[in-house]
């Protein structure tokens, strides 16, 4: 029997279950595949603290190179995140003729490009299924599953951080830093969140998204990103009176020859089913030529959860390795009607307005009409009770309307001497 030996970069959270899943699971993994699948060595810069499964002290290193360098490891499996010294690591491993399998989104949305090219150059194979949706098999359905499929649009929860957030936000009608807090506390956000909370992590996710079904590599800083701290109790108990839930929503879609690329709080009608995605699940809804509309659905965090889909990748390795066969991590057509991406001024949308303004006669009537002037229309309005002395929050819905022309208006909304806060505007996408 065949036996295949891995090496591992990163011994924390889903390393760890990596290791325990490939020994828990060995007899049973060998069975399916016919292949023997042999942890040789771990690499982390602390291989003293415990974790939740043993491992011999003769496999543990401090030093990368280790593995890189070993020419008895087939794959290197990096899960130390960052971009580097990843990106260079897994370039050494490439060149020393290793597959690899990777969890690192942030690596593959700024080097992936470059990664992709150097290992169809070298015959091997980068696999990243934990890198979006963690054990939702996402990048392999929509690589293979859905293959004769072309792609219209994916909307997608893909951070478990902040819809763990605004699920509590919504349950418990509790602040962002009281919910945010309770993160932390269950180990759900990191003691620094902003890559989560400020949408970075669903951009990332976003970017290998588009590639897959779009065959566009899209530059983060060409992805419009809007996170979720300006969201509060007041907007997501206005969503409910409304039949809305908010919700970080990562969009990828075509619009007429352009792609559409952002990251942003959305309302979400109730009855849709993103709508019920609450904690630290994300789902993802396909929308394809051939059968319409697909949701995928489960957990996007947790050790065990992203090192499943992890050891899936290393399992596919294996067989590609046992056959004798090479397969590119994309096999990628662009979309040739696809000529640009679409700025952000050119979204068109309708929209929730949230405007803070001094309680006294006629300043509704002046802000409606900088918006007629503008040529936007107010769908309902809603004057609510004061919050404090002379001042009360104003609701707004707007008809569809285009970006450029809405944050115009609001630009002059907001300088007006009756608003005393900057307005707070959400997307409604009728996904």
């Amino acid at each position: 029997m065949k036996s295949i030996n891995v090496g591992i970069l990163g011994f924390g959270t889903v390393g760890s279950g990596v290791v325990k899943i490939l020994r828990d699971k060995k007899a049973f993994l060998t069975e399916k595949t016919g292949m023997e699948i042999n942890v040789k060595s771990i690499c982390d810069k602390d291989i003293t603290s415990k974790r939740n499964v043993s491992v011999e002290k003769s496999l543990l290193t401090r030093d990368a190179s280790d593995i890189i360098n070993d020419p008895q490891i087939d794959i290197l499996v990096e899960l130390m995140g960052g971009v580097e010294p990843a990106a260079g690591y897994i370039t050494e491993a490439l060149n020393k003729g290793k597959n690899i399998v990777t969890a690192n989104k942030a690596l593959l949305a700024q080097e992936g490009q470059r990664l992709f090219t150097l290992s169809r150059d070298r015959g091997k194979s980068i696999y990243f299924e934990a890198s979006v949706g963690a054990g939702i098999p996402i990048i392999k359905a929509l690589r293979e599953g859905l293959i004769a499929n072309k792609f219209n649009s994916i909307y997608g929860i893909l951070n478990g951080t902040s819809n763990f957030v605004l699920s509590r936000m919504s349950a418990d009608n509790c602040s962002f830093a009281k919910a945010l807090q309770e993160a932390k506390d269950k180990g759900f956000a990191e003691s620094n969140p902003s890559l989560d909370i400020d949408g970075i992590d669903s951009a990332h996710k976003l970017i290998l998204l588009a590639y897959l079904c779009f065959g566009r590599y899209v530059d983060i800083k060409d992805v419009y990103i809007e996170g979720i701290s300006r969201v509060s109790s007041a907007d997501i108990s206005y969503a409910l009176e409304l039949g809305f839930q908010i919700k970080l929503l990562a969009v990828v879609k075509k619009e007429g020859d352009a792609l559409e690329v952002r990251v942003h709080p959305a309302f979400i009608p109730k009855q849709n089913l993103l709508a019920s995605v609450n904690g630290v699940n994300n789902a993802i809804c396909a929308s394809c030529d051939l059968v319409g509309e697909l949701l995928f659905y489960g957990p996007g965090a947790g050790q065990f959860s992203a090192a499943s889909a992890v050891v899936a990748d290393i399992v596919d390795l294996t067989q590609d390795i046992k056959a004798g066969l090479f397969r590119p991590a994309f096999n990628i057509v662009a979309d040739k009607s696809i000529k640009r991406l679409r700025k952000a001024d050119e979204f068109e949308s309708r929209y929730y307005i949230r405007l803070t303004a001094v309680d006294r006669p006629g300043v509704l009537a002046k802000i409606s009409g900088v918006l007629a002037k503008y040529g936007i229309s107010i769908a309902s309005v809603t004057q609510k009770q004061r919050m404090k002395a002379q001042v009360v929050p104003i609701v707004m819905v707007i008809h569809e309307a285009r970006e450029k022309e809405l944050r115009a208006a609001l630009n002059v909304i907001d300088h007006m001497d009756a608003i005393k806060e900057r307005s707070v505007v959400i997307r409604i996408e009728d996904v």
